[in-house]
């Protein structure tokens, strides 16, 4: 299943509302298993962002669908990256001519 890296910034509301952030996780959680994606892992950072997140999803298609559910709700802006597995990754450069 493709992986993807979502970088996560709270939005003004989100942070008005932080000590929500709990049950803002398990409604993620839901609407990726609803695509038929998971969240992975989850890390706090500090800096330019507030959360980096590893999630899995069927499709590109998929993904975006997850991605907009969750923007629409207002709390977090998501910067996305498709990731490939190291193996993948060295497949594509190896194929190169």
């Amino acid at each position: 299943m493709p992986s993807y890296i979502m970088f996560q910034k709270f939005t003004q509301a989100g942070i008005e509302k932080v000590k929500d952030t709990p049950q803002r996780i398990e409604r993620a959680k839901e609407i990726f298993k609803s695509i038929g994606g998971e969240i992975k892992q989850i890390h706090f950072v500090f800096g330019e962002y507030d959360m980096v997140v590893l999630v899995e999803a069927p499709s590109d298609e998929a993904m975006t669908k997850a991605v907009l559910t969750i923007m629409s709700l207002g709390m977090a802006r998501l910067r996305t990256l498709k990731a490939f597995p190291e193996a993948e990754g060295l497949a594509i450069i190896k194929g190169l001519p």
